[in-house]
């Protein structure tokens, strides 16, 4: 059995496949948003589609992690999940709607959890 692979022979290849097909593509978008930005209306019917679209994909991640987690979150159960949320979007609203101040508050309610059965 031969040794011969061509992370062997030509080992810089996953950073050159990270940067064709992570940094390249976001990056082309980005700079695309950035020249276009001046001719687009914030207040039109186009952008308003878009920040629905992208509030519902949020809204919809933040879903599947309190109701169909995987990994180590599927271990927390569900009325904890749900009561974090809660407790980070209260806090969110409350605090002018700070993103960290929300993100502080459901995670003192998962530690909370996990402090009071033992894992923490």
């Amino acid at each position: 059995m031969s040794d011969w692979a061509y992370s062997n022979v030509v080992p810089w290849w996953p950073y050159v496949f990270i940067l064709l097909g992570g940094w390249l593509p976001t990056d082309m978008w980005r700079y695309l948003g950035v020249v276009s930005a001046s001719r687009i209306d914030e207040t039109g019917e186009a952008a308003a589609i878009a920040r629905t679209i992208a509030t519902s994909l949020v809204a919809a991640v933040i879903a599947q992690l309190v109701f169909y987690p995987s990994g180590a979150l599927a271990d927390i159960p569900t009325v904890v999940r749900v009561a974090a949320l809660g407790a980070g979007f209260t806090a969110f609203q409350l605090s002018r709607r700070r993103i960290l101040v929300g993100i502080l508050a459901a995670e003192l309610v998962i530690g909370g959890w996990a402090l009071v059965i033992g894992l923490g």
